[in-house]
């Protein structure tokens, strides 16, 4: 299935960059500037954005149907930390230009709080600007605040160090990945944990939407 090939897996010529679309997203390989506070307002979603949300992806994302996902995140998502970009000017791109989801998540075990970052689009015209890196950024930040202490992602290596996130060894995703992808399996300690490798140990739980065996292989 073209949806199963794409939406969770690995071109080796270009490493997870093109087909992580659900956890690493396509326009972040760039080498991309902070965007200034003038030019996007980040904030959680609203019921009002729900439309302009559910164009995003197909715009984003041409090739792969992940609105299933992002609207099982939205509907269901109890906690789901979601986020927009909205330009500052309506031209000459729409008003919802960005979209990322933080997805609560657990570990038998352990009390402390744990998310998952996924999925993160950029509008095809705001692309490569670093909007993507702006929104991952402000939700660490609010995740932080909020007393997450660990936020785990399946993305580029190369994209995803930027923030800090470094392969994770000793919480293992909620299904098995081939061997070629371990290094994408990643994470970031927050506050006072916010150190390399995770102390913790187990098989991340994830909520409803995530529980799909499809959406983590080839």
């Amino acid at each position: 299935m073209r949806h199963r090939r794409q939406v969770v897996g690995i071109d080796r010529g270009d490493w997870v960059r093109r087909r992580f679309a659900l956890f690493s997203r396509r326009t972040n390989k760039d080498t991309d500037p902070d965007m200034t506070a003038d030019r996007f307002d980040i904030r959680p979603s609203r019921p009002a954005d729900r439309a302009a949300i559910e164009t995003l992806y197909p715009q984003a994302f041409p090739d792969e149907d992940l609105l299933p996902v992002v609207r099982d995140l939205l509907d269901h998502g109890e906690g789901v930390l979601s986020l927009v970009a909205a330009a500052a000017s309506a031209e000459p791109a729409p008003d919802l230009v960005g979209h990322v989801a933080f997805t609560p998540c657990s570990l038998a075990g352990t009390a402390e709080r744990l998310s998952m970052l996924a999925p993160l689009a950029v509008a095809p015209a705001w692309q490569r600007q670093g909007l993507g890196r702006a929104l991952v950024r402000e939700g660490v930040r609010r995740l932080a605040e909020a007393g997450v202490t660990r936020v785990f992602v399946l993305g580029d290596p190369a994209y995803y160090g930027r923030f800090g996130f470094e392969p994770e060894r000793g919480v293992q995703p909620p299904y098995p990945l081939p061997e070629e992808w371990h290094d994408a399996w990643q994470s970031l300690g927050l506050g006072d944990t916010g150190r390399p490798g995770s102390p913790l140990r187990g098989t991340l739980a994830v909520p409803e939407p995530w529980r799909q065996p499809a959406l983590w292989a080839p």
